[in-house]
């Protein structure tokens, strides 16, 4: 995963948790596209002030994963669930109890 995804994952995880600066300047940033110079003369404060905030925003997202690792759960969760698919869809009459036991063996690694 690139670290554009990553981060986009981060912040739909926890934008919450960030301060109303922090997330605005964010959602400025990487979802309006805006410059730093265009969120600076938004916000009244210089381009640094708004790379720190950016800096800082994602440094915080990181931290969060790193503790909480809720957007590994979610790769995790969705690799299995296609796995399991495949899985499904290839099953046939005699394949039906290996399909199955392997199911049961990524339902039991996602416990982990």
């Amino acid at each position: 995963m690139n670290s554009d995804t990553k981060l986009s994952l981060e912040y739909d995880f926890y934008g919450a948790l960030l301060t109303k600066r922090q997330s605005e300047v964010m959602q400025l940033y990487h979802e309006e596209n805006l410059s730093l110079s265009e969120i600076a003369e938004e916000f009244g404060i210089s381009r640094q002030g708004v790379h720190d905030a950016l800096k800082n925003a994602q440094e915080a997202l990181t931290t969060y994963e790193e503790k909480l690792g809720l957007v590994e759960r979610f790769m995790r969760t969705n690799a299995a669930v296609a796995r399991i698919d495949e899985i499904i869809d290839g099953m046939n009459d005699e394949g039906t109890c290996s399909g199955l036991k392997e199911i049961k063996q990524i339902i039991d690694s996602l416990n982990d």
